[in-house]
This record gives structure tokens, C-alpha cells and sequence, in this order.
């Protein structure tokens, strides 16, 4: 098991309330699919600086740290381009933590 550190940019468009009900789908199908949880980081939106669709001019940004095994990052890379409320996801290895003196 490895940890990871994944930064989502969620759509936004005319959804503000539903972020939460978002971060816990997304949160629910990484648990699912065989990871573990360990942070959930809410942030804020944000404009992008540079805009690629007219529809999709700003995005709320969360980041999720969770462990899980290497093999399943490219089964959650697929199960989140396909999902509407997922505008982009970026995973990376998360350092380990230490423990504490």
C-alpha cells in the first residue's frame, strides 16, 4: 500500500451546495475500489487563468489523501474521467508520515 495525494478540481457550475455531497462520492468510490481515507481537505473556488471552455471558467479544489496499492491509481483515473462532477484529478505519491517524538 502507497500513499497518495489526489487534487480535484470539481465543476462548479451552479452546484455550490453540492460539494460536499461530491467529495463523499468521490470519497465512497476510492474506499470502494480498495483505498483508505485518511484526509479530506476542502479548499475554495477558484478562476482558472487560463480557460479552455467557455462553460468551465472556474472549479472548486479539494484534495483527498488516501493509501492504497499502486495498480488502482489507473482504475480511479478512468472511473473519474467519466464523471461529470470531476473536472480534472491529478494523483501523486504522498510522502509518508512520521511518527511523531
Amino acid at each position: 500500500m502507497k500513499r497518495y495525494e489526489g487534487l480535484f478540481i470539481l465543476n462548479t457550475a451552479g452546484k455550490e451546495e453540492g460539494i460536499k455531497d461530491a467529495l463523499d462520492k468521490i470519497s465512497a468510490e476510492i474506499a470502494m475500489a480498495g483505498g483508505k481515507i485518511e484526509t479530506v481537505q476542502k479548499m475554495e473556488r477558484k478562476t482558472f487563468l487560463r480557460v479552455a471552455d467557455k462553460k468551465h471558467t472556474s472549479g472548486y479544489y479539494a484534495n483527498i489523501i488516501f493509501t492504497c496499492a499502486p495498480a488502482l491509481i489507473a482504475t480511479l483515473r478512468a472511473k473519474f474521467a467519466i464523471n461529470e462532477e470531476v473536472f480534472r484529478v491529478i494523483f501523486t505519491n504522498s510522502p509518508e508520515l512520521k511518527p511523531a517524538k
